[in-house]
């Protein structure tokens, strides 16, 4: 049964530290307010974390949908103890909501990261560029997935819209009212790989997963009429294993995308830009009104669009305020410490010459 779940030598071989205890593989696939459902040697069983794991792990390393687990079992109750946390294959980082400085780790160990995104009024060339340069810095091949076909007027331009903003990027246009574009979506995976859903709320995720399998597993609901937005409908994470044997992870949908350290993602995203950077006369070069700018020439005559260079300026500044507040952080810590060690260093002073 593993073996369906993506089990594969070199995972037997991580897990190979763990024999010794007697534990045993498992694969997250449902996970929901710190209960877990995983796939295990003797069928799905529920887990909680123990409390060591509680107590020990570090910030972003609690396990998350499509994580490997090594679990105390319990064969007789379906039931499990997460010891211990594989090391991951690439993980689908976000900045917390809210503002918080922290990552939220969305979805692990994922080959193919399926951006959806519906034809809808609310279809935004940006948000999928953001959605594209953190799949890219996780590690995983980014698809483009638009849907509701059946909606849009017309289909065509959307495409050569998206097209634009995503080179090298394949392109699925679906519906699952009419069938259209499913079966070479379900094709856009191998067997035993492993495809996230990622986006927006109402994009129609759920219906995709529900599609795909052959069998309504995810509810499902219509978008709002007034704004072409939609709802949330799925609350937790959960991977479905497809009659084809391929892997699909949906996701709830996200209402934003703080970028967490994706430098390299966002590099890749833009690789058109930076292509274009890479001949300005300056290396500095803010691609604003400097003479030889290669940028600028490339929006002046048409093969670049102006918004595309504003939205990979402002990833960039994004990432840069990350930076700095991490550094100004870092910086309030060691100062704060270092003002304790001095307090002690005073008051151990002051006690050694009250002694003498």
């Amino acid at each position: 049964m593993l073996n369906s779940y993506g089990w594969s030598e070199t995972l037997q071989q991580k897990f190979q530290t763990y024999v010794a205890s007697g534990l045993t593989p498992g694969r997250v696939i449902v996970q929901q307010r710190g209960l877990y459902v995983l796939a295990t040697e003797f069928g799905d069983v529920t887990a909680q974390l123990s409390g060591r794991f509680i107590h020990e792990a570090e910030a972003g390393m609690h396990p998350v949908a499509g994580d490997w687990v090594a679990v105390a079992i319990r064969p007789d109750e379906a039931a499990a103890t997460i010891q211990h946390l594989l090391p991951r294959n690439g993980a689908f980082l976000r900045k917390a909501a809210g503002g918080g400085r922290a990552a939220q780790v969305v979805a692990a160990n994922v080959d193919v990261a399926l951006v959806v995104a519906s034809l809808n009024g609310d279809l935004n060339a940006r948000r999928i560029e953001r959605y594209l340069a953190t799949s890219w810095d996780s590690g995983a091949r980014p698809v483009v997935v638009l849907t509701k076909a059946d909606l849009c007027d017309d289909c065509i331009a959307r495409r050569v819209e998206i097209e634009a903003i995503a080179p090298g990027v394949p392109i699925h246009v679906v519906s699952v009212v009419t069938g259209q574009g499913l079966e070479a979506l379900g094709n856009s995976f191998a067997a035993g790989q492993t495809a996230a859903l990622l986006g927006s709320s109402g994009v129609g995720k759920s219906s995709i997963v529900n599609a795909l399998s052959g069998a309504v597993l995810m509810p499902t609901q219509a978008i709002r009429e007034d704004d072409a937005r939609g709802r949330h409908t799925t609350t937790h994470r959960q991977l479905v294993l497809l009659p084809n044997g391929r892997l699909l992870l949906d996701t709830p949908g996200m209402r934003e995308l703080g970028l967490w350290e994706a430098e390299s993602g966002v590099a890749t995203a833009f690789a058109d830009v930076e292509a274009l950077a890479a001949h300005c006369r300056f290396k500095d070069c803010a691609h604003a009104a400097e003479p030889g700018c290669a940028v600028q020439a490339a929006i002046a005559d048409g093969t670049l669009d102006q918004n595309r260079v504003r939205s990979f300026a402002k990833l960039q500044r994004e990432l840069a305020r990350a930076a700095r507040k991490d550094h100004s952080t870092a910086g309030a810590v060691a100062r704060k410490v270092e003002k304790h060690r001095t307090r002690v260093y005073q008051a151990r002073k002051r006690f050694d010459s009250e002694e003498d």
